[in-house]
């Protein structure tokens, strides 16, 4: 009980010299992103989903079966404008060099224009889940939401791809006691499935019972959030922001 509870502490709060520093708390940021902005592509845009390409292709599968309730068009647009935005990210990683925390600065920068291009779409426009509408906000979530995970996979920093939890839930019962292992990282993998459960559970919340957009707003919040700190606490050099 003791490692586990030392083990997310760590990752809330990393130890000086921790060899990925604040990416820790900063990438648990970005999980709470995805599932603020996977809420609202759901439960606004109609059985899509902006970060979760797993998803995706089992609707398409569904789609392409007569599913009702189920969009061809919706589904493929997500895949595509998501790998558009990891292939983004990969050119901007390759233009700014190895440097951790400047990548993440300059990504989630990117990321933040187009949520907040989605936040003026959503406040502006009746009803932003049908019509052309509906699949501009696809568009615009699934590439913030491409350049977010592949900057997560540049940074490397276990068990925090902000978009994918399988892998997580995976590795944690795999390695437990029970599986036979010894540590399973149930502290850090165990605040991964929190923080995507929390940022889904706000942004249903609040679109269900307040406000469809206003998911979307916190998720701005928290991605300008990330990108201040990543610019601000890389000044200079830290050995965190080397390649690992």
């Amino acid at each position: 009980m003791l490692s586990t509870v030392t083990d997310a502490w760590h990752t809330l709060v990393p130890a000086e010299g921790d060899r990925h520093g604040p990416l820790h708390p900063l990438l648990l940021l970005l999980t709470v992103v995805t599932g603020l902005v996977d809420a609202f592509s759901y439960l606004v845009l109609g059985h899509v989903f902006v970060a979760n390409m797993t998803g995706n292709v089992v609707f398409l599968a569904f789609a392409l079966a007569g599913a009702q309730g189920f969009s061809l068009s919706a589904s493929a647009l997500a895949l595509v404008a998501f790998a558009l935005g990891a292939a983004v990210a990969g050119r901007i990683v390759t233009h700014l060099g190895p440097r951790r925390g400047r990548v993440l600065a300059v990504t989630v920068t990117f990321e933040v224009a187009v949520t907040a291009a989605s936040v003026l779409i959503g406040w502006t426009v009746f009803d932003p889940g049908h019509g052309a509408t509906r699949y501009v906000l696809v568009a615009l979530l699934a590439l913030g939401a491409g350049m977010q995970n592949g900057t997560a996979r540049k940074l490397a920093v276990p068990d925090l791809t902000t978009t994918v939890l399988t892998q997580t839930i995976a590795g944690l019962a795999f390695e437990s006691r029970l599986g036979g292992g010894t540590s399973s990282r149930i502290g850090r993998r165990g605040l991964a499935a929190v923080a995507m459960f929390a940022g889904a559970l706000t942004g249903a919340t609040l679109e269900l019972r307040v406000s469809q957009p206003l998911g979307l707003l916190v998720a701005l919040v928290l991605l300008v959030i990330v990108a201040v700190a990543a610019g601000r606490l890389s000044r200079g050099g830290p050995a965190w922001d080397r390649p690992t």
